[in-house]
């Protein structure tokens, strides 16, 4: 192999390239957004979604380390609601994953069933809150 067939295969010299950017995608520190652009938390505590439009600009904090699209408010969509078939399916599925197979107890939180296959009071004796479950029912 010719020294400079090992150049070629560097990948020390790469460099991430956007074809999109033509470096005028605003970016925005914290708390410096411009009233009418949101993240998708903040339309989502408005019961909005982005609806399908192109972010329009970029929030960053931390240094740089942390990043967040931001949406035009005015093109945001409201959020969908799921019908109450899709809720009684997302029930079900949370409810297997916070019931102990051993003692039939609900948590208010997702048991490590994987792991563990149990609450943590079944599986070592650790005692659990009153409440943080509910208490099965005799059926």
């Amino acid at each position: 192999m010719r020294a400079h067939d090992t150049d070629r295969n560097d990948n020390n010299d790469l460099v991430d390239v956007d074809p999109y950017d033509d470096g005028c995608f605003p970016e925005f520190g914290f708390k410096q957004a411009p009233k009418g652009l949101a993240t998708r938390r903040q339309l989502r505590a408005m019961n909005l979604s982005p609806g399908g439009q192109e972010p329009v600009a970029q929030l960053t904090w931390r240094g740089g380390k942390r990043k967040a699209w931001l949406y035009r408010i005015d093109l945001a969509k409201p959020k969908r609601t799921p019908t109450l078939a899709q809720e009684r399916a997302l029930d079900r599925a949370m409810a297997a994953r916070q019931t102990c197979p051993e003692c039939g107890r609900r948590y208010f939180h997702c048991l490590r069933l994987r792991s563990v296959g149990s609450c943590e009071e079944c599986f070592d004796g650790t005692p659990a809150d009153p409440g943080s479950y509910i208490a099965p029912t005799a059926a």
